[in-house]
């Protein structure tokens, strides 16, 4: 017997989203003692992998079946909402159901809902009731009840011309999850679909209405559909039920890599979760080094000279840790400093400081101050990506201080045992240099987990929380505790029994991560049989071994650009082939794509006399570049030709936006192919200008394949600045119309045999890889630590899932709404 009574039913709740409406009615579950806490979660990650958006105003949250462990009892709560909330894109819930059920009793609540669906005038009138009863009521009368005056009549709605007849084989029919699944399926098409089921006829995209036909196991039914992709959507539909709508649902719930979720008994101190990962040892406080500094200095001059030279310094030193990080973590990661690097060329900054020097200031108290007010200013945006920026910028004020002035050296040395670092705020320079043998786990009291700081912390593994507040401040040296980044909680006080707990967690995750480890030499092969390529983006000679280990299937991108940069003359022939000779050797016959030369003026390379262009990316960069400076475009290819001797060498051209650019490029590069003599190789270009995109029919013509680079592509088709402070935050690569971009892209390849890659950042991304492979791309490269997760990832799931996401995808208006698939 399901238990609802007015105690669970919440009137007149406002609602910011669907997040705080799952949460709010999932605690109301919690209060009435129908589930464990950890069950909220499991309701938060079924929506995000089935709606459960019925129709008419109405939502029923529930919990995946593997969480019903967390369920004491069967029961509902619900909320009622008068003004509603966005559940998804156009879609406004009055009434949130949540439901925790052991088995099948909650059937009956769903089959009074639906008769209340039919209802316009009931749904109105329980959307402002300010009675409780009457919505309990509505809600436990019996079947009976519910049923009187809606007696199933014959529909003489008229079927389509085009259908198809099948029986439902799954163990409880049509009821929710196969329903659901059925109507994600039909959703993706344009067509209009209609279910017969004897007499009835439904929406086929509605849920509501498909479990109003009450099919049972066993039961005919005619799938019939209408419009211009009717014959596509009869037959994914088909597939559909004939393998199983019921596994199909069960899939998609179990076939995520969930990790073991941690719960304790002790009192946790809450924060939000920067770097996933349990870490247990002893609490240790890091200080900071002190900079005291003078405000009265030497002579305007001689301030200037000594501040020149501290920037300077500083700059050589941001470079080497680049190239250091880059190494050991990734161009991605290391780009951070490269940033850094910038902030200290920022030539008002500089003037700023210089300004302020007379008639007798310091240089180093006039850029402390400098910095404290830039650094302020950023920390006071509401915006927590940018206001995480501020420590950034102190950061890089820290590194010039100390050339400036000798800091008094306040820190304490780090134990050699394991420790959970505690700090008030931490910089990127403090992360990168940590030993996560040492630094097991952070805990700041300020930052956000958009801070370059956490995304080193992720790189390097640690587990992480942020925003922990100033008390974790007073926690003593020493005292064992326990930190989940996965749900940002720090045990400062654990219970035996939580040490236990927590070991057996942490193995328990650390298990699941060396399954996804050792798989990583399988292919990306979904369950239905569809192969995807996963490679790597590379800018080392050292990074091709590191990809093979990673179980990379080649690269899809060398960024050849190291090879050029931070030097006083071009690179030889005979050098760029080492290098190239270095990379095919340990890739041993697995193909590799050497994008030529792609810079322009917003790099600094003195001997390619390139001018200040007053926006670079709109200028003479990547392919331009190189036909404007024939000899190194020439020396560079024929290296690439001669190390193509040595193994499955591709050549990509960059920023490529007319048909003269390519061809121009084909016809050079065939003409030092056989100055050499070398064998073809196959040709491709990168999709990153709109007219790639817009002409793309016509490039296929041209190449044999595509590699889209969807950072750059994003950044042109929204026309926002990737590097700009405000609106960086904007761009993603989820957002519809890059995709919708890729998906036309795609398609004009196929309709002339050529194949498409991603190399763009979003090929990486969990949920980017999966709406890559649905909209047809066959080949994924991104950074080396990716690679494993991906092909997991992707082998557990089947193309027709991932089709279905892609066109799910390409519906949706905003990046917002993609992400919530």
């Amino acid at each position: 017997m399901v238990q609802l009574v007015a105690g669970n039913v919440q009137l007149a709740v406002q609602l910011a989203s669907k997040t705080e409406a799952i949460q709010q009615v999932g605690s109301l579950l919690v209060k009435s003692g129908f589930i464990e806490a950890g069950y909220v979660k499991s309701m938060l990650a079924r929506e995000a992998q089935a709606n459960t958006f019925l129709g008419n105003g109405i939502a029923i949250p529930h919990g995946q079946p593997q969480a019903r462990d967390l369920i004491h009892k069967t029961g509902i709560a619900v909320l009622q909402a008068p003004e509603g909330v966005r559940w998804n894109p156009g879609e406004i819930v009055h009434l949130v159901v949540g439901v925790a059920a052991k088995s099948d009793e909650h059937l009956q609540i769903l089959t009074n809902l639906t008769h209340v669906l039919d209802d316009p005038e009931q749904v109105k009138h329980l959307t402002h009731t300010d009675n409780p009863q009457d919505i309990v009521d509505q809600l436990t009368r019996s079947s009976r009840a519910a049923t009187n005056g809606h007696q199933k009549s014959t529909d003489t709605t008229a079927d389509f011309d085009q259908y198809v007849d099948l029986m439902i084989t799954g163990g409880a029919g049509l009821h929710a999850r196969p329903a659901t699944a059925f109507v994600d399926v039909a959703k993706s098409f344009n067509a209009e679909i209609r279910v017969r089921h004897g007499e009835q006829v439904a929406n086929g995209k509605s849920l509501m209405s498909l479990l109003k036909l009450g099919v049972e196991q066993g039961s005919q039914i005619r799938i019939m559909a209408q419009g211009d992709d009717a014959q596509q959507a009869l037959q994914m539909l088909q597939e559909a039920v004939e393998t199983g709508l019921e596994e199909e649902a069960e899939e998609a719930e179990m076939g995520g890599e969930d990790l073991p979720e941690l719960v304790l008994e002790s009192i946790p101190m809450l924060g939000i979760s920067a770097s996933p990962g349990i870490a247990i040892a002893p609490l240790y406080q890091h200080q900071h080094s002190q900079i005291r500094v003078l405000e009265t200095g030497a002579a305007p001059e001689i301030e200037v000279a000594q501040l020149r030279r501290a920037i300077a310094a500083a700059q050589r030193d941001l470079k080497e840790l680049y190239a250091t990080i880059k190494l050991r973590l990734g161009a991605g990661k290391a780009a951070i400093f490269q940033t850094h690097q910038e902030f200290l060329a920022d030539p008002d900054l500089v003037d700023a400081v210089i300004a302020k020097l007379p008639p007798n200031h310091s240089a180093a108290w006039v850029w402390q101050q400098e910095i404290k007010a830039r650094a302020d200013t950023l920390a006071a945006v509401k915006d927590p990506l940018i206001a995480g920026r501020s420590v950034d910028i102190r950061d890089v004020g820290d590194r010039v201080l100390k050339k400036l002035v000798q800091p008094i050296d306040t820190r304490s040395q780090l134990p050699n045992h394991p420790v959970i670092l505690i700090a008030d705020d931490l910089s990127p320079s403090d992360t990168v240099g940590f030993d996560s043998a040492i630094v097991v786990g952070c805990c700041t009291a300020k930052g956000g987990a958009t801070s370059h700081a956490a995304i080193i912390a992720r790189s390097l593994k640690i587990p992480a929380i942020v925003s922990a507040g100033d008390s974790i401040l007073n926690l003593a040296n020493g005292q064992q505790a326990v930190l989940d980044g996965d749900r940002g909680r720090l045990y400062p006080k654990p219970t035996i029994s939580d040490l236990a707990k927590a070991r057996q967690t942490q193995q328990a995750q650390q298990d699941l991560q060396d399954v996804v480890w050792r798989s990583r030499y399988q292919p990306a092969l979904t369950k239905d049989g569809h192969r995807i390529e996963v490679v790597a983006n590379i800018g080392a000679p050292e990074e091709a071994e590191q990809a093979v280990n990673a179980g990379g299937e080649g690269v899809g991108l060398l960024r050849t650009e190291f090879l050029f940069l931070n030097r006083a003359t071009p690179p030889s022939e005979d050098e760029q082939l080492t290098a190239y000779q270095t990379m095919t050797q340990a890739l041993n016959g697995l193909p590799i794509i050497i994008r030529t030369l792609d810079i322009g003026g917003d790099k600094d390379v003195p001997y390619l006399n390139l001018p200040k262009e007053e926006n670079p990316f709109l200028g003479v960069r990547g392919i331009r570049l190189c036909l404007h400076q024939t000899e190194l475009f020439e020396t560079q290819l024929r290296a690439i030709l001669r190390a193509a001797k040595t193994g499955y060498v591709r050549v990509m051209f960059p920023m490529i936006a007319t048909l003269e650019e390519v061809r121009a490029a084909k016809a050079f590069l065939e003409s030092v192919r056989e100055q050499v003599q070398a064998p073809p190789v196959e040709i491709g270009m990168m999709v990153e200008a709109p007219s790639a995109v817009l002409m793309a029919a016509e490039f296929a013509q041209e190449v044999d394949f595509f590699s889209v680079g969807t950072n750059d592509l994003t950044q042109y088709l929204l026309a926002m600045d990737r590097g700009h402070p405000v609106l960086a935050k904007q761009l993603d690569a989820l957002h519809p119309a890059v995709l919708r971009a890729i998906a036309q892209t795609v398609a004009a390849a196929k309709q002339y045999g050529k194949w498409v890659g991603v190399c763009g950042g979003l090929a990486g991304d969990p949920l980017g890889s999966s709406i890559l492979a649905g909209l047809g791309v066959t080949e994924l490269s991104m950074t080396i630590p990716s690679i494993p997760g991906v092909k997991a990832k992707l082998r557990k799931t089947s193309m027709q899932r991932l089709q279905r996401l892609a066109k799910r995808a390409l519906r949706c208006t905003t990046a917002e709404e993609v992400r919530q698939l």
